[in-house]
Order: structure tokens, then sequence, then C-alpha cells
């Protein structure tokens, strides 16, 4: 019976290169109430990839990694690049031998799923044009209108956007064949000529990626909003009316609060089914 399983136990890791952010507080604020209100019994540790060079074993049932700063293709070479590499190679052979009924679920935020959208070669990675900062629409493809993990999400969602590089151009005969699928993109802007970025992967039935952060709050938005330089690039690349319009939706109880309520607890709850659904088989 599951019962006789301690714990589930969670691997945070930390890719924000020991600057200060907001996004490792929600991660752990939203793991706790996930569990708070499931009622199960919860143990997360937290490795610090980019200082520490610490990477996470395959004893965890489930694994967030985390956004951070910098150029996703410049660090390849780095020590803890290639360890994180090691890490997702590793764990991909775990969940690929069907002697390992429980397999790993893995979710990628922002500068996350651009190294693994890097490592699987899921498209073309490349800097903006301009930094992307702020509260956004998020448009769903219809092949993510099963997935559970955009269960009560409007089509389109909001979240918070954070980021100086993208993924276009996906290579989908790569995608097709390990059974990958996109399953958002960004709002289009008829105005400027770019490509509409890739904002989320269903990299395969257990890892899951977005290139926005699903777990910002508006308690953490508002302490970037109070930062000049963050207003001002709103203000630069959007306009003094969308700032105040973000500003606002902040406020908004079905924007970004409802995706922190629902996309990693939705994500959470489908790994709890599977090791729930192993555990019944074992016993």
């Amino acid at each position: 019976m599951l019962m006789e399983k301690e714990c589930v136990r969670f691997a945070i890791l930390d890719l924000n290169a020991g600057l200060p952010n907001q996004g490792m507080r929600c991660i752990r604020e939203i793991v706790e109430r996930w569990a708070n209100e499931k009622q199960v019994d919860l143990i997360y540790d937290v490795f610090d990839v980019r200082v520490k060079n610490e990477l996470p074993d395959l004893s965890y049932d489930i694994y967030i990694s985390s956004g951070g700063p910098g150029d996703p293709l410049s660090t390849r070479f780095d020590d803890w690049d290639i360890n994180w590499n090691k890490w997702l190679k590793e764990t991909l052979r775990w969940n690929e031998n069907p002697g390992n009924e429980q397999k790993k679920y893995v979710f990628f935020i922002c500068h996350s799923f651009q190294l693994a959208s890097r490592y699987f070669n899921a498209g073309l990675i490349c800097k903006r044009k301009s930094t992307s900062f702020g509260v956004f629409p998020m448009h769903m493809l219809p092949e993510a209108g099963d997935n559970p993990v955009f269960e009560n999400l409007s089509d389109p969602f909001y979240a918070v956007d954070s980021r100086d590089f993208q993924l276009i151009q996906p290579n989908f005969d790569i995608l097709n064949e390990m059974g990958a699928y996109i399953t958002c993109i960004e709002k289009e802007r008829p105005h400027v000529p770019y490509e509409r970025a890739v904002m989320g992967i269903s990299f395969n039935p257990y890892m899951f990626g977005t290139q926005f952060h699903p777990e910002a709050d508006a308690a953490g938005m508002l302490k970037h909003f109070q930062s000049e330089d963050k207003r001002n690039m709103v203000i630069e690349n959007h306009g003094a009316q969308k700032l105040s319009s973000m500003i606002d939706q902040l406020k908004d109880p079905d924007k970004i609060m409802w995706t922190n309520r629902h996309l990693i607890p939705n994500f959470l709850n489908e790994a709890y089914s599977h090791i729930v659904s192993v555990s019944l088989v074992e016993s």
C-alpha cells in the first residue's frame, strides 16, 4: 500500500547562479502547499547547480529545475552544465528502462527549459532582440488540450515571462520521433517581423517544460516592479499603459495567480497519481 511509502521526495535544482530571485521561494511554496492539500509526507532537497555544482541522484520521485540568468548556449563546456546534462541523460535512461516501473517526473522552468531544448535539439535557441519581462498571455496549441497539466487553464492563460533568449523554428521531425509536442506559444505580434517563440513542450510523458514562469506569484512580481530598471524595461518595450495593465493583472485572481495555483500543481498531481498506481501494483 502507498502508506508504506514514507514520503514523496522532491529535488529542486537551483540554476539561479547565486543571484537573488523570487522563483525559488515560489517553487518551495507551491510544493509545500500541494503536499499540505494532498496530505502527503514531503521531503525536498535543494541543489545549487551553478555555484556548488550540486546535482541530485535518482532517489527522488519528482524534480523541478528552475530558471536562471545568462546565455544557455555559452555554458555547454562549464562543469555544472556538463553535469546537469549527465543528470538529464541518467534520468532519461531510468525512465526508458522497462524494469523501472516507478518513473521520474521532471519539470523544466525557463533557463532549464532552454537547456533541455538544447539537449533534445528541439529547435533554434537564439537571443531575443530585446528582453521580455512582464505578464503576458500564453496561447495553447490543440495538442495540449488533452494534457492534464493544462486542466482548468483558459486559452490564453496568463503567466510571467522573463527572458533574453528564445526557442524558435522547432525541429518537428525530431520532436515527433521522440514523442514530444509543443504545448503553447507566445502571443502573435503581427506588427513586428519576428517568429512566435515556443513557450512550452511536453518532451515525453514524464518531462514537461515551460519557457515562462508558472511558479511566479503576485508578491514576487510586485517586488520586481518596484525596481526602476524593470519598470523602465517594460515601458521601453511595451509602453507605460502596458506596465499599468500588468500591475493591475497581478490583482486579478484569474491571471498569474490562477496559473500559479494550477499548472505546476497539475503536473504534481500527475506525478503523484503515477506514484500511487505503481505503489498499489507493488503491494
